[in-house]
């Protein structure tokens, strides 16, 4: 299985930075490999992605979410097997820190070879920038759900 952790600060409040990541339907906007997205009920998620020029499907349930803090979830079938959490960590009134963690388990040989090479770091890195812009440009979320979830 391979493992990703990778951060960034972000110069919104951290309220504002979890929020808009509750705004699942937003990831397309700055979540490169993301297609679509749809929040089926609070804590199902139905995902289609594109991954090495291949296109998956799969679903996703949210296990964890505490407001402001942590957002848990695994994939519960279609063609990506993967869990991961992003947590959120207040460092001044105005910025944030936002860190992923990801577990999944490549599919094929070129899969296997990006996640041997760290191309799967790159792109979470590169979608945690795009995700700071995102946030930062707008300086509010698009929408919040509080709502709290426990494994």
């Amino acid at each position: 299985m391979a493992k990703i952790i990778e951060t960034i600060d972000v110069d919104v409040p951290v309220s504002v930075a979890y929020n808009q990541w509750t705004q699942f339907e937003s990831f397309p906007e700055f979540l490169d490999e993301v297609v679509s997205l749809v929040q089926v009920t609070d804590t199902l998620t139905r995902w289609k992605v594109k991954v090495a020029g291949a296109e998956r499907e799969f679903d996703a349930e949210i296990t964890e979410q505490h407001p402001d803090e942590r957002v848990a979830w695994t994939s519960t079938g279609g063609e990506t097997a993967h869990a991961g959490a992003v947590t959120f960590h207040k460092l001044t009134d105005s910025s944030s820190r936002v860190t992923v963690q990801l577990d999944w388990d490549p599919d094929g040989l070129l899969e296997s070879l990006g996640a041997a090479v760290g191309a799967g770091s790159h792109a979470v890195k590169k979608d945690l920038k795009n995700f700071k812009e995102f946030i930062e440009s707008r300086g509010a979320e698009t929408g919040a759900w509080r709502g709290d979830v426990d494994a």
